[in-house]
């Protein structure tokens, strides 16, 4: 296949792979979670995944930040030399891996409870059955569609439909709270978007 061939191919298989995230109750229990802890108790959402998913966690919690839910990234192997201390009582973790398998993250769970047994937990993983995915709350599968890397192995796909995933969370989230170009105007100051959302006030 050429370049415009591969690209069709890659583009359908995305796309496909968006349409087959299973739809589920889950996800107004999440949405539920992250209003009750960050807009009501005033707590805050941290996310965390390692690698390509950690990347993604970080454009979650930024995302949520702009929107008005404030939400921090914590790095997995960072949290055991210290900086579990950014964890409160009312927060809750949004924890990303494709595996539902990856060490550090599994060992987040462990270390978190060990600080606050009740926080809630929200999970997004290709692996309904992982034992990830069997330490949280809420499970937001991401329908373990196949990585269009030709070697099967780079997160492509996986990490297309977590992002899917985190905007469709933010999206419900902005909903229900009523958030508006204005309060984004205030969160968004500089460039483009802060002029954009100046304009609709």
């Amino acid at each position: 296949m050429n370049v415009q061939e591969t690209m069709r191919s890659i583009l359908q298989a995305e796309a496909q792979a968006i349409q087959d995230i299973p739809v589920s109750d889950a996800y107004e229990k999440a949405v539920d979670l992250i209003i009750d802890h960050v807009h009501r108790r005033g707590g805050k959402l941290v996310t965390s995944g390692m690698g390509k998913a950690g990347q993604i966690a970080m454009n979650i919690a930024t995302t949520f930040s702009s929107t008005g839910t404030p939400a921090v990234n914590l790095h997995p192997s960072e949290a055991q030399h210290g900086d579990l201390g950014v964890l409160q009582p009312n927060d809750l973790l949004l924890l990303i891996s494709n595996s539902g398998k990856t060490r550090e993250i599994v060992d987040l769970v462990t270390l978190a409870r060990n600080l606050y047994p009740q926080l809630p937990i929200i999970v997004i993983t290709g692996n309904p059955e992982s034992p990830l995915a069997d330490c949280a709350d809420v499970t937001l599968a991401t329908g373990g569609s196949p990585e269009v890397c030709p070697l099967g192995l780079t997160p492509t796909t996986s990490t297309t439909v977590m992002t899917v995933i985190g905007d469709i969370l933010v999206v419900n989230v902005m909903k229900l709270t009523g958030f508006t170009a204005a309060d984004y105007a205030k969160r968004h100051h500089g460039g483009y978007l802060g002029h954009k959302s100046r304009q609709q006030q």
